[in-house]
Parts: C-alpha cells; structure tokens; sequence
C-alpha cells in the first residue's frame, strides 16, 4: 500500500498553484528525500500532506485517503515550532503532547503514553533528559525533543521540513537514526532538506523541485551534476570526497 500518492498534482493557496507537475508514489516504510533551493516548494509540499495547502489540479492520496483523513496518523515536525522556548514544560511534558490525538485532549495522561514518551526520548538519544525544562536545552536537542514528540504519536507517516538547519552534529546523527529505526518498523518518511548528502545516503527516493518537480527516483538517478544544475539554475561541483556542491546562480 502507499503511504503517499501525487498524481500530477498542482500544489498551492487560495487555489493558486506554487508547485506544479507532482508525479509521486511512496510507499510504507520508504524514505522520500525533497531537495531543491529556498522558495522550491519542499515545505508547500509537505504542507499539501496535511492538508494545508490546496491541491489546485490532480490528487493526492495520503495512508489511502484523504489528508484531513490521514491527519491522526501522521507525524509533523516544521521548521519553525511555535512552542514558546521560555514556557515552563519539561522536555517530557513536550514530547507528551504528540499523545494528545490519541487519547483527546480533555483526558490526561496514564502510564501508557508515559512509556509511549519515553520510548521516543530514548530513540532520540535523550532518554536522561525528560525533566529538564526544553527553553534550556540547546537547539538540537529542542529538536530533537520535537522528533520524539511526533514519534510518540506512533505516525505511519512522518513528515520532517529542514530538520538539520542549526542543530549540531550529534543531533543531526541522533535525528538520522531514529528517522532509520522508525522507518525500519514500517512508517514512510517524507524528509526536507538543503543537504545532498543526507538525499544520497538516506533516501530510497529524491524529489528534486523548483516550483515544478523536475525528476524523481533513486538517488543516483537524480543527484547528477546535470539534473541538479538545470533545476538550481547554476552548477553542480564534485568534491574529493564524493559529495557534489551545487553553486546557485
């Protein structure tokens, strides 16, 4: 079964379309990489997902129906969490939050989704740190914490927009392989990124966009020299060390 089909879809708001020609099929428990340069539509497509953006032409199929449908089983870290730094909740309390469609908001919490919390800090790398308080904890491992949030959920789906952008070197290493293990037990991933690395090494599939999708397969079928410097407009440098650089013009 797929987790996520686009069928030549036109992505947008208020009925204009910002992102054209999605031609897409994930399946469960695959990892689907989205690069492209800022303003591409990564974020506009993940956002489609939820049901936060119009599919203005074609369709889009989400756990075998609707997104509204699919919301409950899909778990969302954005780019910019609206959760205020400063408010005074322990990095458990956060992570318990993503229970919270599960068991209703007007029920409190039992032991179940406590275990479900720690569970998921664990599977992030922070398993000792679930009473601090998460305005104190650095920027990774904040998102970190938002990870583990969307993973106690339990989602089919996960839906991660720029997870690497300023988080440090360990958060980035704990991020990849808690995205690995949760995939590994059947979920699918749609994962956003600058980095053509991570597209390379971790994605069973690339979707490289430029308000249009301009190609979509296995890594080594889409992150060529050519490809990249027709959709980034500028060029593609190899690196001595295996890894390609794209110049913007």
């Amino acid at each position: 079964m797929s987790a996520l089909r686009f069928s030549y879809a036109s992505l947008g708001y208020r009925r204009t379309a910002v992102l054209h020609d999605v031609d897409l099929d994930l399946p469960a428990g695959r990892k689907l990489v989205l690069i492209g340069p800022n303003g591409a539509g990564k974020s506009t497509l993940i956002r489609s997902v939820l049901g936060l953006a119009d599919v203005v032409t074609g369709s889009l199929e989400v756990l075998g129906g609707t997104p509204a449908r699919a919301r409950s089983q899909t778990g969302y870290v954005p780019q910019l969490d609206t959760l205020d730094a400063d408010f005074p909740v322990s990095a458990e309390q956060v992570v318990l939050m993503g229970r919270y469609r599960r068991i209703g908001w007007w029920r409190p919490t039992g032991a179940a989704d406590r275990r479900a919390a720690a569970v998921a800090l664990d599977r992030v790398g922070l398993a000792g740190r679930s009473r601090d308080r998460f305005g104190l904890l650095s920027g990774g491992q904040r998102q970190r914490v938002l990870l583990a949030r969307a993973i106690a959920a339990e989602p089919r789906l996960l839906l991660l927009d720029e997870p690497f952008n300023g988080v440090d070197a360990a958060s980035r290493e704990a991020i990849l392989v808690a995205v690995r293990e949760l995939t590994a037990a059947g979920a699918a991933l749609v994962l956003s990124t600058h980095d053509l690395a991570v597209a390379r090494d971790l994605a069973d599939q690339v979707c490289l966009l430029n308000g249009r999708q301009w190609a979509a397969g296995a890594p080594a079928e889409v992150l060529t020299a050519e490809t990249l410097r027709q959709a980034y407009g500028g060029r593609a440098v190899d690196l001595p060390d295996g890894q390609m650089l794209v110049v913007e013009s």
